[in-house]
């Protein structure tokens, strides 16, 4: 038997893209001399233990996945499972890269909704002919979101406390906000450290303050945003990047009022100068996707220019 679990997770924000690395990790399973079901993490040629059968599953989860891929061995059944790690939704999607000598049910591909912190049985992949062995390789997308969210109208606040709000790129702009994640996110131009709160109450959802490297460079610096996800009572999710390294001053899980202090901002990833991305995402049915939002400053509803 041969089998193969290959772990793709899509952290879709504000154009931050994180893959999970795979083959991160090998489990071994097999039948010692006596037939006695045996698992490890090490083969047993390495350890000079007679076997017959070995399985490996390989297998990757990046540090800051989203969710895990998890295979539990039933003979000739495996039951696939996403475990979610995030203080919020995630939308996941079961599919085989290529398969032989099995079949899934539900029929792969499969999606399924796993609730913040929790795990759920995606499928179960079926051995046809155990006795010809079987061949599979499965990959599991994942976007944060429940695609089921319908967001409310709400007044958010400017997530900063100036008077005098500059807007770098609106919605809309060619330079970063083209494509539906950040078609209406907004760029304000802020000095790198200004103190950034809440623009709506929720729960923090998903940190990232690690990254010290800016550039014009999608390709280079695409992946490498400091920021912050809030998943607000309607599901709807604040996202704020590009914020100083270690400037996150909020934990994942935490629940924070609309006003609160959360990081600071910076100037890391894709970007080229110091300013604070801020967009609503839903999640649109694995795809996340921006929306329009109104937005006060302490002279009123802002209005922010197209394009730029």
């Amino acid at each position: 038997m041969n089998i193969r679990g290959v772990f793709a997770a899509m952290v879709l924000a504000a154009a931050l893209l994180a893959v999970a690395n795979a083959d991160a990790a090998r489990l071994y399973s097999w039948k010692d001399r006596y037939g006695v079901s045996q698992d490890g993490d090490r083969s047993p040629e390495a350890e000079e233990r007679p076997a017959k059968h070995v399985n490996v599953v390989r297998f990757g989860d990046a540090p800051t996945a989203m969710v895990r891929l998890r295979l539990e061995n039933e003979g000739a059944r495996y039951q696939a499972w996403a475990d979610n790690v995030l203080h919020g939704p995630v939308q996941v999607m079961l599919r085989f890269r290529q398969a032989s000598q099995v079949r899934a049910m539900p029929q792969l591909p499969a999606s399924a909704t796993v609730p913040a912190r929790s795990s759920l049985r995606v499928a179960e992949i079926r051995v046809t002919a155990p006795l010809a062995g079987d061949d599979f390789e499965l990959l599991l997308d994942a976007v944060p979101g429940d695609p089921a969210t319908t967001p409310q109208d709400f007044n958010y606040r400017l997530p900063f406390d100036y008077a005098t709000v500059r807007v770098d790129q609106g919605p809309g702009g060619s330079y970063s906000h083209s494509d539906p994640q950040n078609r209406h996110a907004v760029d304000f131009a802020l000095p790198e450290g200004t103190p950034i709160v809440a623009a709506r109450a929720g729960v923090v959802m998903q940190v990232e303050s690690d990254f010290d490297k800016a550039g014009p460079s999608r390709e280079k610096y695409g992946g490498q945003a400091n920021f912050i996800r809030i998943v607000h009572d309607d599901g709807s999710m604040a996202v704020y990047a590009h914020l100083k390294p270690e400037g996150v001053q909020v934990r994942a899980g935490q629940r924070v009022r609309q006003g609160q202090r959360i990081g600071l901002s910076g100037n890391t990833g894709f970007s080229t100068a110091p300013h604070l991305h801020f967009a609503l995402q839903v999640n649109a049915g694995m795809r996340l996707q921006s929306i329009p939002f109104r937005m006060f400053g302490p002279l009123g509803e802002l209005k922010f220019p197209a394009g730029g």
